[in-house]
């Protein structure tokens, strides 16, 4: 997924859809991470989460891997040198063993099929310190009722559009709660909104 063609109207296309909400997911649980020391993020675009970690950890180094070239210029702007941007894909760059005591995928893992899923998050596992914490926002499938079905046609609305204007190829969600329990994560702390649709998630090994 390459969000180059939507870059630069990304910010308000978000607003369109859940107005703030997905800034809140990604920042509702910053405040229980610990003092990394060096954190990689993953996929967040145009850099308006990064801007919330430095505050809150000023001192941490960040490493930052997006696709999208032009979602990085703008990071880029927002963050100066205070992190280090690489530009690819996070299924092929290398990662050094151990080295991040905390991991950020924001509305990342959804983007990958039940193929690639198990592969990335084995890859980022592994680039995970013994110690590390995960902090992920997802959107969620409710599992039955009224919020099922609510779920259900955003997801399929989403899916749509980014596949039209990025070339998604992803068509439904995997859950990765299987994924990073295999790794040696559990859960410790989640948050929900919007009927159950928007998660927020803190993992640690």
């Amino acid at each position: 997924m390459n969000c180059d063609s939507i870059a630069s109207s990304y910010r308000w296309f978000e607003y369109l859809g859940f107005g703030g909400e997905l800034q809140r997911r990604r920042c509702g649980l910053l405040g229980e991470i610990g003092r990394p020391r060096r954190a990689l993020v993953l996929g967040d675009g145009d850099g308006r989460f990064l801007v919330r970690l430095l505050r809150q950890v000023p001192a941490s180094e960040i490493d930052s891997i997006e696709a999208s070239a032009r979602m990085q210029a703008l990071a880029r702007r927002r963050t100066g040198d205070r992190v280090q941007h690489r530009h690819g894909d996070a299924r092929v760059l290398p990662l050094d063993r151990g080295r991040y005591d905390l991991l950020v995928t924001h509305f990342f893992l959804d983007c990958f099929d039940a193929d690639d899923a198990p592969t990335l998050v084995a890859r980022l596992a592994d680039a995970a310190a013994p110690r590390a914490q995960w902090l992920i926002s997802e959107f969620r499938q409710a599992p039955e009722g009224w919020r099922a079905v609510w779920c259900g046609a955003w997801l399929r609305s989403l899916y749509f559009f980014f596949r039209v204007t990025t070339g998604l190829r992803t068509r439904s969600l995997v859950d990765h709660h299987p994924l990073l329990t295999r790794h040696g994560f559990r859960l410790v702390r989640e948050e929900s909104s919007r009927g159950g649709l928007l998660a927020s998630e803190l993992w640690e090994r």
